[in-house]
């Protein structure tokens, strides 16, 4: 009985140190180059009444509940959510926005862990195009550490940036059609 709490309590312990030794904050970006001038892009970011066109997460719950506060855009404008257990429940605020240059937020989420972290998109003009760049940064607590060791989070937000930044290149690549014209594939009647 001895060995086995010994060696119960020697794997507890590793466990500890292999938590601890997990770094305190963490920082995942993805780029991608899209098709539009800056000024183009910038606004779909933004406006986050916006966001539902592109953003990856209102794709896993399009039940999802929004509800927004402060001016339509920019600084100081917020959106709260509360979906299903792949969305969560939150809060994104708008803390800086420079024209076709940057935005930043902070993210409070609630659910389905408690967590404060700071997102930024940057602009940067390349030929025609522009070089989108969606970062997030946080501290990893107690619970942050443990998922970290489960899951990959990298890859796992990482991809879902990715699948975002692909839908707002799409969004504001996508050619103009006027109103009660037809689309390619579409027939209206």
């Amino acid at each position: 009985m001895l060995p086995i709490l010994l060696a119960l309590a020697f794997i507890a312990i590793l466990f500890v140190i292999v938590i601890t030794g997990q770094p305190d904050e963490f920082k995942l970006s993805r780029s991608t180059k899209i098709s539009a001038p800056p000024e183009i892009i910038f606004p779909h970011v933004n406006d986050l009444h916006k966001w539902e066109a592109w953003s990856p997460w209102a794709k896993m719950d399009p039940n999802a509940k929004n509800s927004f506060e402060g001016p339509p855009s920019g600084v100081g404008t917020a959106m709260k959510w509360e979906g299903n257990c792949k969305v969560g429940v939150g809060k994104m605020t708008v803390t800086d926005s420079q024209p076709s240059n940057v935005i930043r937020f902070r993210l409070d989420f609630e659910k389905p862990m408690k967590a404060t972290n700071l997102a930024e998109f940057t602009f940067l003009p390349d030929g025609g195009g522009t070089i989108v760049t969606w970062n997030m940064a946080g501290r990893n607590n107690l619970g942050g550490k443990i998922f970290g060791l489960l899951m990959n989070c990298d890859k796992m937000v990482g991809e879902q940036f990715e699948k975002g930044l692909a839908s707002l290149g799409g969004i504001v690549s996508a050619p103009a059609v006027a109103p009660g014209s037809k689309q390619a594939g579409h027939a209206h009647p």
